[in-house]
C-alpha cells in the first residue's frame, strides 16, 4: 500500500520497539556490539559503521523522499562533503550561481585545490547547464528553491541534460523539503538534505541525509561515511525522527504564514523588491506551481543597499531573532552578506544579487498578525534611519 507522506513521516522506518512496545524509536546510545562468532557478519557491530537509530532514520528519510537509500550524516555539510567524495581530480561540476554560501566554499575553497573544476552558472535556464556541461562533467549540482535568493531550477530538464551527458543531478532538497518537492521522481539522482533545519525543525540539532535510488552510488557513499565517520550521534537521529512527526503540519503553517509575510512586504513602500516564490510577479511562479506543492516557508527580500537601514530594521525587530539557519519554530532574521554567504567573495556575491540590502526571512510558527506587526516596526526604523542618511549627504 502506498501510503501518504504524513503517514510516512510517522511509521516508516520506526516500528514499536519489538522488546517493550515502546512507540518512540529507541536511543541505541552505544559504541560498539557483541559479536556471536568470529568472522561473522553481524548487522551491527561499530557505532561509525551503523546504529540501529540511525537506521531507522535512513529508513524514514529514504521512505519521505520516495527512495530506496538514505544516509544519515552529523550535518549538511557532511553530507555535502560525502557527495563530493565521489569525484576525481579533473572532474567537473556544474553549479547554480546563487547556491549556499558554505557549499560554494567547500567547491572553491577545498575541491578546487585538490584539481576538481566548477562552472557556476544562472540555472533558472536549464540551456545554461547544457551549454556548461563538458566530457568531465561528473555532476550537475541544483538548489532550488536556492539560498537565498529563492530562486527556481527546472529539475527534471537539468537532469535530462545531465543524463544526456553522463553526470549525475544533485538537488539540495532543504528549503522545499520532501513535503512540498520530489526531485528524485523529477530525474535526479542524488537529494541532499540539511536535516538541521526543517526534517528537525525544533533549532536543536545538526545533521545532514544523502538520498537516493542509485545502487550503485549507494556503495560509494556508504563506503566514504564509514571511512571518515562523518555519522550523527543516536540521540541526534532521535531529535530528527521526533521532528521529522510533525514535518507536514509545521511546513504548511510555515507556508501559510509567509505567504502572508511576502504579500505585505510586496506591498510596502521601503521595500524594494521580494523574492518569494508564491508571488505571482517570481519570475519562477509558474515553475513552482508544476514543481512544488506549496513555495516554502523563507522570504528574502531587499532594503535600499544601505548596511546602517538594515542593521536599523533588525534591531528594531523583537520577534525576529538574527540569527543563521532556518526552518526552526521561531523567525529568524539573516543577513546573508554577513553571516551565510561572507564566505563569498564580494564581487561575486554581488554579481549573484546577494547585495548588502538583501534580509533572509525564516517565517516560524508564531502568530503571522504578531509577526507583521513587528515587520512594520522594523520598517519603519529602516526608512527613518535611511532618512537621515540623505539629509546628511545633501549639501
Amino acid at each position: 500500500m502506498a501510503f501518504g507522506i504524513h503517514t510516512r513521516a510517522i511509521h516508516a522506518g520506526q516500528d514499536n520497539d519489538p522488546l517493550t512496545g515502546a512507540v518512540a524509536f529507541p536511543i541505541y546510545q552505544t559504541s560498539t556490539y557483541g559479536q556471536s562468532v568470529i568472522g561473522g557478519e553481524p548487522e551491527f557491530c561499530y557505532a561509525r559503521t551503523g546504529n540501529p537509530t540511525q537506521h531507522a532514520l535512513e529508513r524514514n528519510l529514504a521512505a519521505l523522499e520516495s527512495a530506496g537509500h538514505a544516509l544519515a550524516f552529523s550535518s549538511g555539510m557532511a553530507a555535502i562533503n560525502n557527495v563530493l567524495s565521489l569525484l576525481s581530480t579533473g572532474d567537473h561540476v556544474v553549479a547554480c550561481a546563487d547556491l549556499y554560501g558554505g557549499a560554494y566554499r567547500i567547491f572553491t575553497k577545498l575541491y578546487a585545490r585538490f584539481g576538481v573544476e566548477f562552472t557556476f552558472v544562472d540555472t533558472t535556464d536549464p540551456q545554461n547547464v547544457r551549454d556548461a556541461i563538458r566530457d568531465s562533467t561528473r555532476i550537475v549540482w541544483i538548489e532550488t528553491p536556492s539560498n537565498p535568493l529563492l530562486r527556481l531550477t527546472d529539475i527534471a530538464a537539468c537532469a535530462r541534460h545531465a543524463k544526456a551527458a553522463g553526470a549525475w543531478t544533485v538537488v539540495d532538497n532543504t528549503f522545499a523539503t520532501p513535503h512540498l518537492q520530489s526531485p528524485l521522481t523529477l530525474g535526479a539522482d542524488i537529494v541532499v538534505h540539511s536535516t538541521t533545519k526543517y526534517l528537525n525543525g525544533h533549532a536543536d540539532v545538526l545533521g545532514g541525509a544523502i538520498i537516493t535510488n542509485r545502487g550503485d552510488l549507494l556503495e560509494q557513499l556508504k563506503f566514504s561515511q564509514n571511512m571518515v565517520g562523518s555519522i550523527p550521534s543516536p540521540h541526534d537521529c532521535y531529535l530528527v525522527l521526533r521532528g521529522i512527526k510533525t514535518l507536514g503540519l509545521r511546513v504548511e503553517r510555515h507556508c501559510a504564514s509567509a505567504r502572508l509575510v511576502a504579500t505585505f512586504l510586496d506591498a510596502h513602500p521601503a521595500v524594494k523588491r521580494v523574492h518569494f516564490p508564491g508571488l505571482p510577479n517570481h519570475p519562477q511562479h509558474d515553475l513552482a506551481r508544476i514543481q512544488m506543492r506549496d513555495f516554502g516557508g523563507i522570504v528574502s527580500f531587499e532594503l535600499e543597499d544601505d548596511i546602517e537601514a538594515v542593521r536599523a530594521f533588525q534591531s528594531s525587530c523583537k520577534l525576529w531573532t538574527l540569527a543563521e539557519s532556518l526552518g526552526g519554530p521561531k523567525s529568524l532574521i539573516c543577513h546573508p552578506a554577513t553571516m551565510t554567504h561572507a564566505a563569498v567573495d564580494a564581487e561575486v556575491r554581488r554579481a549573484n544579487g546577494l547585495h548588502d540590502g538583501l534580509i533572509r526571512l525564516s517565517v516560524g510558527l508564531e502568530d503571522v498578525e504578531d509577526l507583521i506587526d513587528d515587520l512594520q516596526v522594523g520598517l519603519r526604523a529602516s526608512a527613518a534611519r535611511k532618512r537621515r542618511s540623505d539629509e546628511v549627504l545633501v549639501p
